[in-house]
């Protein structure tokens, strides 16, 4: 076998596998159980019967990342990046910019899950807490532009800090990029 035989023989041996998942209603599910405790340990999904449910920003990341195959479970048809972020706008109009907000967490080394309520979108875990310790942020999420009443944003400080958690605003601008403002209470003397 010649050198150049070689080094394609090695590049087939390193693709990765894709996860396999469906896409019923709202919800991608992954059953493999060797696939399920890879997903549930990095942070993904909700354990649901034999399988692991994500959300659909979750899914969204993971297609985009090319870790995820997706198929609809209606038609049986493979679902690309694109469709599935047709789907998920359907569902909710703020797709894209819940799903920008969690890409970028999820880059800078934090697990990602859903908020709590109250137009929290996320609760996010310190590097390495995963699994050992609380979130210790809970997000809001925002397009520049797009106004936020003040009650809204003490309403939602409120309750970060009843959980004592740090509540973060992150502010999708113009140009696409996530700029994080952490929120506190200001009570002037």
């Amino acid at each position: 076998m010649g050198k150049a035989e070689e080094a394609g023989a090695e590049a087939k041996t390193e693709v990765k596998e894709r996860i396999k998942a469906t896409l019923r209603e709202d919800r991608v599910t992954v059953l493999p159980p060797e696939d399920v405790e890879g997903l549930s340990t990095r942070g993904y999904g909700v354990s649901e019967g034999d399988g692991v449910a994500l959300t659909l920003y979750e899914a969204l990341y993971l297609v985009g990342n090319g870790d995820l195959e997706v198929v609809d479970g209606a038609t049986g048809e493979a679902m690309g990046f694109q469709d599935l972020l047709r789907r998920f706008r359907s569902v909710d109009g703020d797709a894209w910019v819940r799903y920008l907000i969690y890409r970028d967490l999820r880059k800078r080394g934090y697990v990602v899950r859903e908020g709590f309520g109250l137009g929290i979108d996320f609760r996010v875990y310190d590097r390495g807490g995963y699994g050992e310790e609380t979130a210790k942020y809970l997000i809001l999420g925002v397009r520049e532009g797009r106004p936020v009443s003040v009650d809204e944003l003490v309403r939602a400080l409120r309750h970060a800090m009843s959980l004592k958690k740090g509540l973060v605003l992150a502010v999708l601008d113009r140009r696409g990029e996530i700029v994080h403002y952490s929120l506190s209470e200001f009570a002037p003397g």
